[in-house]
């Protein structure tokens, strides 16, 4: 008896270039364009790093760690008290970037009396339980009364601190503010890699 002969043939279906896959194939490059540009934008508004130099800003921000700025929204709402910034003093471009906290705003009155804070003849008291009583009012010893865009700005470590007590540096004006902090870039978790902490 003769065996049949089972004989499998593949047909290949040839692909054709139709006008449904000619959109098909612009829809996914207006996609990508379009996600390369979103990234830009973010990059541009949120993706800055800075590095903190010297230890004035301990202990909640360490010497060489960075910190991400949010360069956009800080340009439409203004920075408040407690905030920490990244500002070119004097808008110096050749200077390193400062990092401080706002501890007086645009109208208020601004002294520093017996090492303690004031803002607008008040003991700021919760200031003075976090910090040390400052060795050096600076140009703080006299009252200042911040104008328009003005911002008085202190290094968390108030006595290892070049800050708006410093002549060279003073009041910080906002045009001076490249942005606030919005993250602060963390190298201790377990795995040795850098995790991101939220202001």
């Amino acid at each position: 008896m003769r065996s049949r002969r089972n004989t499998f043939t593949f047909h290949q279906k040839k692909k054709r270039i139709t006008s449904k896959l000619i959109r098909e194939i612009f829809s996914w490059i207006f996609v990508t364009l379009l996600a390369i540009v979103i990234a830009t934008a973010l990059v541009f508004a949120f993706g800055m790093q800075v590095k903190v130099i010297g230890d004035s800003m301990q202990p909640t921000l360490k010497n060489g760690q960075a910190v991400l700025i949010d360069r956009a929204l800080s340009k439409i709402i203004s920075p408040k008290t407690g905030d920490i910034i990244v500002f070119l003093p004097n808008g110096n471009v050749n200077s390193h970037y400062y990092v401080k906290r706002i501890v007086a705003t645009p109208g208020d009155k601004v002294q520093i009396i017996d090492g303690s804070l004031y803002v607008n003849d008040e003991l700021k008291m919760e200031d003075s339980d976090l910090y040390d009583k400052m060795e050096d009012a600076g140009i703080a010893a006299n009252p200042i009364k911040l104008q328009s865009g003005e911002y008085f700005v202190l290094g968390d470590n108030r006595n290892s601190s070049e800050d708006s007590r410093s002549a060279n540096i003073g009041i910080v004006k906002s045009g001076m503010i490249v942005g606030k902090a919005w993250f602060k870039l963390k190298f201790e978790d377990y795995r040795g890699g850098p995790i991101l902490n939220h202001y």
